[in-house]
């Protein structure tokens, strides 16, 4: 569990009007949010997204973040980032250890942001695989197994410096599916379908626009 001491209010005041100087931010929908055992599924478009997420969320709201290892490589940022409790994945390998951190934060009754797209997602042409913007499957697998609550939230797209950006959390729900864990099937199912509710709220289309992964 995250510690909420003197040193991470310390950060999250400071970071906290540094980020509103450069990226100033709108909030709607925050009553919304469970106070405990909440799935926060995002749209990614910039690596600012969990900063700014994160920081319009009450002090006392006990999140963790799914970061991607490469930004633990900095031995300062490693320590802010897990002192703010967040935590490595390995984007691309099957990581059980991140996977059961993930699990244990919600079942210790904490809440828990993860990127159903698993990285960065930018509008534009010229994309690597000529994909769109898709949802892994591993968001829902982490909420069905913890019994989480779902929340989309959006997150506009291109950031520029000291222009507004908007951010709407959407109602949370519980997904449905078969058995004890649901199948395949249904776990990108109910990705799909976060990551769909997450655009909708900014009145996107999930693969509207051309979408390039980075």
């Amino acid at each position: 569990m995250r510690p909420f001491n003197r040193l991470f209010v310390c950060i999250y005041y400071v970071v906290g009007l540094v980020a509103d100087i450069l990226h100033p931010v709108s909030v709607e929908g925050l009553e919304k949010l469970p106070e405990s055992g909440a799935l926060l599924c995002p749209n990614h478009a910039s690596n600012w997204d969990p900063i700014l997420v994160a920081l319009k969320l009450p002090v006392n709201y006990r999140l963790h973040i799914m970061a991607k290892e490469e930004l633990f490589r900095f031995k300062l940022l490693a320590w802010l980032l897990r002192k703010v409790g967040a935590f490595p994945v390995s984007r691309g390998n099957n990581d059980i250890q991140s996977v059961k951190t993930a699990i244990q934060a919600i079942k210790g009754g904490d809440n828990l942001l993860i990127f159903p797209e698993g990285t960065v997602i930018r509008n534009g042409i010229g994309c690597a695989d000529g994909l769109p913007a898709h949802a892994k499957s591993g968001a829902a697998m982490i909420g069905v197994r913890t019994g989480a609550k779902l929340v989309p939230v959006f997150v506009d797209g291109e950031k520029k410096l000291f222009h507004r950006t908007r951010i709407i959390f959407g109602d949370p729900y519980e997904p449905v599916y078969t058995g004890r864990h649901g199948t395949s099937e249904e776990m990108q199912k109910i990705a799909d379908d976060i990551l769909a509710a997450a655009y909708a709220l900014g009145g996107q289309a999930v693969g509207g626009k051309p979408l390039c992964e980075t």
